[in-house]
């Protein structure tokens, strides 16, 4: 509440510190410019307290009470910046290094701080904003990881968005093939497209909102940290504690990471759609034995709306996601693994001159240049080699340019075995005991494309006996 000397002065008409008061015949106080206003509003000049008429002759400026004003701003503008102790009235000049806090003269005498340390209160202050200043630094870099992290979650939810979009157009165009008797297959699988485009996309958009609201509170922390760093000596000392604690608990929050499996598992709808339906129209399918996993594929690479060819164009516009490869020679994978069994796929290479084909390891990070893992052969302008870790790399004697390779998997008797199947030629044989899931490794480094063919698909009935 205001004190009784601030309400006498008060303008009766702004009800605020009088600023230039005029003295009236009738002995009362107005600001000039409120007066002035107040006059322009009435018909009459009078008095905006006892409605006494005046004239603008008689208006004489009050020195005594604006020099009395003035007095009182001052006064209380200096109280205001001094706080007094809790405990002796006394102004707070020392702070007490042991109690991390401000302190009066009669305090650093007490008891109570016997034996303490203390630093006049402007040097404390300053020794504290410049820790807290170097503290701010890292919660401002992580600020700005979580601002780029947002722009690629941004770009990650379009690219799902694109995905569902492509497969679905996919999907449509295939079951165009087939007769009216399949809607219920088709509606079926789109209707798992839309759910998983739903459940990814909800889920993205969780993600993307709980960063919003860690951006916006590493925002409010770096403001209220700013505004710490700019209150007052005494005030900033009171606060520093937390102000601290407030800095360091935003610093251990992690990294936001965009998570593996975000993206739509396009190879789940789209890899042997047809065949899926083969035992209704076997006429009408084809069968490949490997599909290509688009969201593995090296940025350079582009795959066919089938996913079985793969094509080397330069840098693509996709989201680099956990599952994409960086490195390993422009590479892609298969979208199924293989921890037992047998297994063979034929790829065409055709015209092309720079390709690779093979297994690697699931365990493998897809970002370096690690070969553990990988076992593969590959051409490079006619000069063929087998290359593993676990073999030195072998030149290969090849009489005649290829134009497809058969790859044989036995994952049980640890054989990778490759050879021409136009001519039943044996390439070569990788020889390890396998004991992770080994995933399809197919890599181009050149413009034509490498396709994995079809295989033919035979049905027959057991009879009953």
């Amino acid at each position: 509440m205001a004190s009784r000397l601030e309400e006498d002065l008060c303008c009766p008409v702004c009800h605020d510190i009088f600023k230039v008061p005029v003295i009236l015949s009738c002995s009362h106080s107005v600001c000039k410019d409120c007066l002035q206003s107040w006059w322009r509003e009435k018909e009459n000049q009078e008095c905006p307290l006892c409605k006494r008429r005046q004239s603008k002759d008689e208006l004489r400026p009050n020195f005594a009470l604006k020099n009395l004003c003035e007095s009182f701003l001052q006064e209380g503008g200096q109280s205001s910046s001094e706080e007094l102790c809790s405990l002796h009235s006394e102004k707070l000049k020392l702070f007490c290094l042991d109690h991390q806090q401000p302190v009066c003269v009669v305090c650093r005498d007490s008891e109570k701080h016997a034996d303490h340390r203390f630093r006049p209160i402007d040097e404390a202050a300053r020794e504290h904003k410049k820790n807290l200043q170097e503290t701010l630094e890292p919660l401002k870099e992580k600020l700005k990881v979580c601002e780029g992290a947002k722009v690629k979650f941004d770009q990650t939810a379009d690219h799902i968005q694109d995905q569902a979009r492509l497969t679905e157009r996919q999907i449509k165009e295939q079951f165009k093939t087939l007769h009216l008797f399949l809607e219920e297959e088709e509606e079926a699988r789109l209707s798992a497209l839309r759910e998983e485009e739903e459940q990814k996309s909800q889920r993205m958009k969780e993600q993307m909102e709980d960063l919003s609201r860690e951006i916006a509170a590493l925002s409010d922390s770096v403001r209220a940290t700013e505004d710490e760093l700019r209150a007052a000596d005494v005030s900033f000392l009171k606060n520093y504690t937390a102000a601290v604690e407030r800095v360091q608990q935003r610093l251990l929050l992690e990294d936001p990471q965009l998570p593996p499996g975000a993206l739509i598992h396009v190879a789940k709808h789209l890899g042997n759609l047809g065949f899926n339906i083969w035992n209704k129209m076997k006429d009408l399918i084809s069968y490949s034995p490997v599909i290509l996993d688009p969201n593995t594929a090296h940025v350079d690479l582009v795959l066919s709306e089938g996913l079985t060819c793969v094509t080397w164009e330069g840098r693509q516009n996709v989201p680099e996601t956990p599952e994409r490869i960086k490195h390993f020679f422009s590479s892609v994978l298969g979208s199924e693994s293989f921890n037992s069994g047998q297994h063979s796929w034929d790829v065409e290479v055709g015209d092309s001159k720079c390709w690779s084909l093979g297994v690697l390891s699931g365990s493998i990070q897809m970002t370096g240049f690690k070969q553990s893992g990988l076992w593969r052969i590959w051409s490079f302008h006619g000069e063929c080699r087998a290359v593993s870790s676990s073999h030195p790399s072998t030149v290969l004697s090849v009489k005649e340019e290829l134009q497809r390779i058969r790859v044989n998997l036995d994952w049980d008797r640890g054989q990778l075995s490759f050879s021409d199947p136009d001519t039943n030629t044996h390439i070569h044989t990788f020889t390890h005991t396998f004991s992770e899931r080994l995933f399809p490794y197919v890599s181009s480094r050149d413009e034509p494309a490498l396709k994995i063919l079809p295989v033919k698909v035979f049905v027959t009935v057991e009879q009953k006996k």
